[in-house]
């Protein structure tokens, strides 16, 4: 699908929106949805939220300013403090909708009334609006929280392309969910473990890995590499460095899960349990 009837098809499902404020995290998701609601309301309209809390690195955070600022848009920052709700610490299954609920719950106290915004939209695209293990989708439905992606029925490769029509910086950006997801369920999110998770992953991105994730499990730390660099990281110098780099975030040990990258790998299987 082309960029103009992506805009087309879109104009409609904004109908009566002047301002538009976008739940924004720098993602290709999110940063698509930005650019598509330039196109349709103006820049001077739409306003990327960030919400900012020890579960988004700041390396994340720079990356969003800039993608937004390409665009023309004003970004909008707001504290969030998920960290102080029980049921996010617990860490369940649920724990996505403790987060994006206070959020939604922040954009609509502090900025929807002081930047006279009409609504706010998120960039659930249909992939993930078919997966079981993305409850924050139903925080933004108890806030009416817009999902246009979603409604247009663009999958995660009709987002990709879209972002390099609109020649995006992050188009091929690989997907970068929160701190958070690399603690185990059940296990306590704190600021600790999210410091340790967003230092080791800065380490082993110094070495030239395009992707990772370290998941934390106490003093072990398991880092996920992509398929292609499983062979490569066996190196032994390259080893040494990828272990001295985690070790100095305050891990004792350090492994590499020869899965590779795995998406959910926490909970889809107990959300796929529970709808069984």
């Amino acid at each position: 699908m082309t960029l103009d009837q992506t805009v087309a098809r879109l104009t409609p499902l904004l109908a009566g929106v002047h301002r538009l404020g976008v739940a924004y995290s720098g993602g290709v998701d999110s940063s698509v949805l930005l650019g598509l609601a330039t196109r349709v309301l103006g820049p001077a309209n739409v306003v990327g939220v960030i919400g900012v809390s020890a579960s988004l690195a700041g390396t994340e955070r720079e990356a969003a300013h800039d993608v937004a600022a390409g665009l023309g848009v004003r970004v909008v920052e707001v504290a969030t403090y998920e960290g102080d709700v029980p049921a996010y610490r617990a860490n369940g299954p649920d724990r996505c909708f403790h987060c994006k609920d206070e959020l939604f719950t922040r954009i609509s106290d502090e900025v929807v009334q002081r930047l006279r915004l009409d609504a706010v939209a998120y960039g659930e695209n249909a992939d993930d609006a078919r997966r079981p293990d993305r409850p924050g989708s139903r925080a933004a439905t108890e806030h009416a929280v817009l999902r246009p992606l979603a409604d247009l029925g663009l999958t995660k490769a009709d987002v990709r392309d879209l972002a390099r029509q609109l020649g995006l910086p992050n188009a091929d950006k690989p997907a970068a969910p929160c701190l958070a997801s690399r603690i185990p369920h059940f296990s306590e999110v704190d600021p600790t473990k999210l410091a340790q998770v967003e230092a080791a992953e800065a380490a082993v991105r110094a070495l030239g890995f395009a992707d990772c994730r370290v998941r934390h499990h106490g003093d072990v730390a398991r880092v996920e590499l992509l398929e292609a660099d499983l062979d490569r990281v066996m190196e032994p110098g390259l080893r040494r460095r990828l272990v001295e780099g985690v070790r100095a975030a305050g891990f004792r040990f350090v492994t590499v899960d020869l899965a590779g990258i795995q998406s959910g790998a926490f909970t889809l299987p107990l959300v796929a349990v529970s709808h069984g």
